[in-house]
């Protein structure tokens, strides 16, 4: 019986360092409370994309990305921007961008940004943003950056 309740025992302090390594794999990097926010430092055919994250307990708990033009009108708003683009691309503004979002709030400071098709600028620049937000987030610095 002693024997039987050593194996259990080495079973089970197996399964616990398994169960702390695991929980040790995730990310590292601390986000501090707060907004934090990137932009393009240029506009790319009359738009200027940027990110806006909020970090609420070390977690993203929402977002937005999008592109605004010179006057500030939101591209996701632009309808005949949306219809010209479904039609030769297969995806507009307001869904992608959605798409991006939810990638970023899903796989947190770990994520990896599948590109959508028809978006792939977009796709390019938004993980740029993030991982300048994401380094904004774990500084704990709320200044706004410019992203080349």
């Amino acid at each position: 019986m002693n024997h039987v309740c050593r194996r259990v025992a080495v079973v089970v302090m197996t399964l616990m360092i398994a169960v702390w390594m695991l929980a040790g794999c995730g990310s590292t990097k601390q986000l501090k409370d707060g907004f934090y926010t990137a932009e393009m430092s240029e506009f790319s055919h009359g738009w200027e994309e940027y990110l806006i994250i909020q970090v609420k307990d070390n977690k993203i708990v929402s977002a937005e990305f999008n592109a605004r033009n010179e006057s500030g009108f939101i591209k996701a708003w632009d309808n005949t921007y949306m219809k010209d683009m479904m039609s030769e691309q297969g995806t507009y503004p307001n869904q992608y961008t959605r798409m991006y979002v939810q990638q970023l709030i899903d796989g947190q400071a770990d994520m990896e940004v599948d590109i959508v098709t028809g978006a792939s600028h977009s796709g390019q620049n938004f993980e740029k943003l993030a991982a300048a937000v994401l380094k904004q987030a774990a500084a704990g610095d709320s200044a706004t950056v410019v992203v080349e």
